[in-house]
């Protein structure tokens, strides 16, 4: 084995072909390995002294003159992993001067402004960037379709919101009735913190940070094509910021959509997630599959839901629920 692959992990030379000797054949004594290695005696001594330090080798319980490996899952999976941490630190610093440099710019150059993101790995680092680096708050418009599967829990999202970072998100009515998204991800990450909203329809899909960054993935038709746009400061940014907030204003609160968790088991906790949902917008057939009924069951609760209202239209069941407060 050639040092190059170790070292590329910051593992001094001739280090990586002591560690594979000592992998085939463990118990070996620093004399051993020298041999194996074409090294003198104190060139084995100091490697087995550095891998000792990374936690790649032991000495051998009963005899110390000899070593042990330790196991390459752990010992060198424990190097990627450092490595992989300064890379990230490495990317958010650019990222950052990124930033500076832009802002600097924008004044003399607005080409600036606007920037071109291509390739998935591209995109995620960004988005990875702007929650990590937000200071005050992240808004989004959610909606299909999507380039990942969307029903996952962003571990980032729910440190940074204990960390205070305030998260306010428009979901449009085929984002909430997309299988699973509702109670394995959205549901979640209201518990998390997270001001949910739902708009009937959405006019992009976004996500802004603060008020300084915004990304809106470039779509054609039904499909979301691998790249996105990178909105700086500018004239344009501040005109997505109103955006986001006159759709904040028109849309219904997730909690009203869905009704109170704390009343979940009484009788009429169907009825208000119905009528939260009708008042988002949603088709039957969005609301039967986000909340898991089927087209009959749907049709029957609505049935009995304008009943109770004495509603004849679902605009009077609309109007008879917030005169009741349901709304």
């Amino acid at each position: 084995m050639s040092d190059a692959p170790l070292s590329a992990l910051g593992l001094a030379a001739p280090d990586g072909r002591v560690y594979a000797a000592l992998v085939a054949n463990p118990q070996s004594t620093a004399e051993d390995l020298a041999v194996a290695c074409g090294l003198t005696l104190q060139q084995s001594v100091r490697a087995l002294d550095r891998l000792a330090q990374h936690g790649m080798a032991t000495r051998a319980p009963v005899d110390r003159h000899r070593f042990l490996p330790v196991a390459p899952d752990v010992a060198i999976g424990t190097l990627i992993g450092h490595r992989e941490s300064e890379l990230r630190h490495a990317r958010a610093e650019m990222h950052r001067l990124m930033d500076a440099f832009r802002e600097a710019s924008r004044y003399t150059d607005p080409a600036h402004s606007v920037e071109v993101l291509t390739g998935g790995e591209a995109i995620a680092q960004r988005l990875e960037h702007i929650t990590e680096t937000s200071q005050y708050q992240v808004r989004g418009f959610d909606c299909p379709p999507y380039i990942q599967d969307p029903v996952a829990n962003i571990p980032l999202q729910r440190r940074r919101m204990k960390e205070g970072l305030r998260f306010r998100t428009i979901y449009d009515r085929e984002a909430v009735a997309w299988p699973g998204r509702l109670e394995k991800n959205i549901l979640v990450g209201v518990a998390d913190g997270e001001e949910a909203r739902v708009r009937p329809v959405l006019p992009m899909k976004m996500i802004m940070s603060d008020d300084r960054m915004a990304i809106i993935p470039i779509s054609v038709g039904d499909s979301v094509l691998d790249a996105a746009y990178v909105i700086h400061p500018s004239a344009l940014l501040q005109a997505l910021d109103t955006l986001f907030e006159a759709e904040w204003e028109r849309a219904v609160q997730l909690q009203a959509a869905l009704g109170a968790a704390e009343e979940a088991l009484e009788p009429e906790a169907d009825h208000r997630k119905l009528l939260g949902l009708l008042a988002a917008g949603l088709t039957d057939e969005s609301i039967a599959r986000s909340l898991g009924w089927s087209a009959r069951t749907t049709q029957r609760r609505l049935q009995s839901l304008m009943r109770e209202l004495g509603a004849t239209t679902r605009f009077q069941a609309g109007m008879a629920a917030r005169e009741r407060g349901w709304l």
